[in-house]
């Protein structure tokens, strides 16, 4: 589905295509960064993703599309933020805005570049010419993606990036003890028997898996399962968690899903 977004100036369109989610129209403007995961549709890969975009709902709607997808994101608004997180932590790939305050989208990744830091970049800009698109590669990005785009296509470029930096980094499977999870198929397992899962419960339980050994706060949970920047001061996560510990744990002698009083949810593999 097609989401016509305005407002990388006056005449220029930007189209979006997200599957899932119904049709709707919202008026853009320039966007931030997060880190990443799966699409299971699309066969994508798990990944950690740096967004530098400072038209903050068109980074929104980018951020939110690639959380759906399954990725991790961490966001940017500015050219200097983006370079201080780029060369901070790990990426697996990063998405870049030509035109950025602070710091263009060239200097940006010239910069990474001069630390050393190979970390895929794709360039996602309306600055749509050929001398335009030659100038991000040779900045030092490893591709070049114009606005307006299909969300598809982009999820598509990312997962190539990162297989031809590392084919051996695609993970498509996580597991903690005898659970294990197929982020392809979104399939879940224990010990060889299937469980059902909706969607949420699959997001919560890949999140905690991802984390495990970690504690993860109800804040953790609320703002990266569900998408909530509050406490919308409900049952939800209770909800959840209790189903899915009935789910994953009942009939099990050594439970994987932990309480930990006061502050949080843990899951870890049994000694």
């Amino acid at each position: 589905m097609n989401y016509p977004i305005a407002g990388f100036g006056p005449a220029v369109g930007f189209s979006c295509v997200v599957e899932t989610r119904p049709p709707r129209h919202r008026r853009f403007a320039p966007g931030r960064v997060r880190a990443g995961v799966t699409e299971a549709r699309l066969g994508k890969v798990l990944m950690r993703v740096l967004v530098v975009e400072d038209d903050l709902e068109a980074q929104r709607y980018l951020c939110k599309g690639l959380k759906e997808a399954g990725h991790v994101v961490d966001e940017a608004g500015d050219g200097e933020t983006g370079l201080t997180l780029a060369l901070s932590r790990p990426y697996d790939v990063a998405i870049v805005d030509r035109m950025l305050p602070r710091l263009d989208g060239l200097r940006l990744v010239a910069g990474m570049r001069g630390e050393r830091n190979m970390t895929p970049v794709l360039f996602l800009s309306a600055l749509s010419d050929v001398d335009d698109r030659i100038k991000g590669l040779r900045a030092g990005g490893d591709d070049y993606l114009t606005k307006p785009y299909a969300f598809a296509e982009l999820l598509a470029r990312l997962d190539a990036l990162v297989r031809r930096r590392d084919p051996g980094s695609v993970k498509t499977k996580v597991a903690v003890g005898d659970l294990e999870l197929d982020l392809l198929s979104r399939t879940a397992k224990r010990s060889g028997s299937a469980i059902e899962l909706q969607p949420r419960e699959f997001r919560l339980l890949e999140y905690l898996m991802r984390h495990a050994g970690q504690i993860v706060t109800r804040t953790m949970l609320l703002e990266n399962v569900w998408e909530y920047h509050f406490d919308p001061q409900t049952n939800v996560i209770d909800v959840h968690i209790s189903r899915l510990r009935a789910k994953i744990d009942k009939g099990f002698e050594a439970p994987l899903l932990h309480t930990v009083r006061g502050a949080g949810y843990m899951i870890r593999a049994h000694a």
